[in-house]
């Protein structure tokens, strides 16, 4: 079909992360989450995902207090969550990092630690994002995955560390290496991401496009060129 966006290749992987959930929930500001999740949906429809970003139609009519309960009942499968700094230990640091701060914490410790499955997220792959030891600790679980606009990593529950699963395309091995600051396990051939099949950009360039572009629209036109 042609080339694709880095941000349609990170979308099909998360939509292909998601298998087997049953309701995902998406915080504010999170446009690649969303549309991976929207994109699962279209496979699955029974699969739910609430988003806080949802302007007119936000199922959360009293703030996040509602996704909290929700959680709290084991009514929600996946969540994600980045933040400034993510460290070797599955940490994340949302409030401060090289003199600079950040919003805060707010409910990721909670979400992190219910949640059956959380998916790490943050498109920036560096040293100066993916550290030894974050500086400060908003929250600390057992993720299930860390994806970056580079590459997968897995966790190991019984090692307590990540495991490099793929590189996304035009990405080395070695270049994961280079520009991650904690270390990490590794197969002796790390294999490629799969680029996104002539079906998931269908649906990404069409119904995906539109709910996002409800929500979103500024990543919308960006992206896809929709309004």
């Amino acid at each position: 079909m042609g080339p694709y966006a880095k941000e349609e290749l990170l979308a099909c992987v998360i939509a292909r992360l998601l298998d087997g959930a049953r309701h995902a929930a998406v915080g504010a500001s999170s446009p690649i989450p969303a549309a991976g999740c929207f994109l699962r949906k279209n496979f699955d429809l029974g699969f739910r995902v609430s988003l806080q970003q949802r302007r007119a139609s936000n199922p959360f009519t009293e703030g996040s207090r509602e996704l909290f309960d929700l959680a709290g009942q084991g009514r929600i499968d996946v969540f994600f969550l980045g933040g400034a700094q993510i460290d070797g230990g599955g940490a994340i640091n949302l409030v401060r990092a090289e003199g600079k701060r950040f919003p805060g914490s707010f409910g990721s410790a909670y979400m992190y630690g219910v949640v059956p499955r959380t998916i790490l997220f943050r498109e920036e792959h560096s040293r100066r994002t993916l550290v030894p030891k974050v500086e400060f600790v908003s929250a600390r679980g057992t993720p299930a995955a860390l994806l970056t606009g580079k590459a997968l990593f897995s966790w190991q529950k019984d090692k307590r560390r990540f495991r490099l699963e793929s590189v996304h395309p035009g990405v080395s091995a070695e270049e994961i290496r280079e520009t991650t600051g904690f270390d990490y396990d590794a197969p002796q051939q790390v294999p490629g991401t799969p680029p996104p099949s002539p079906s998931e950009l269908n649906l990404l360039r069409g119904p995906v496009a539109r709910e996002i572009g409800e929500n979103y629209p500024e990543f919308a036109r960006r992206v896809w060129g929709s309004s």
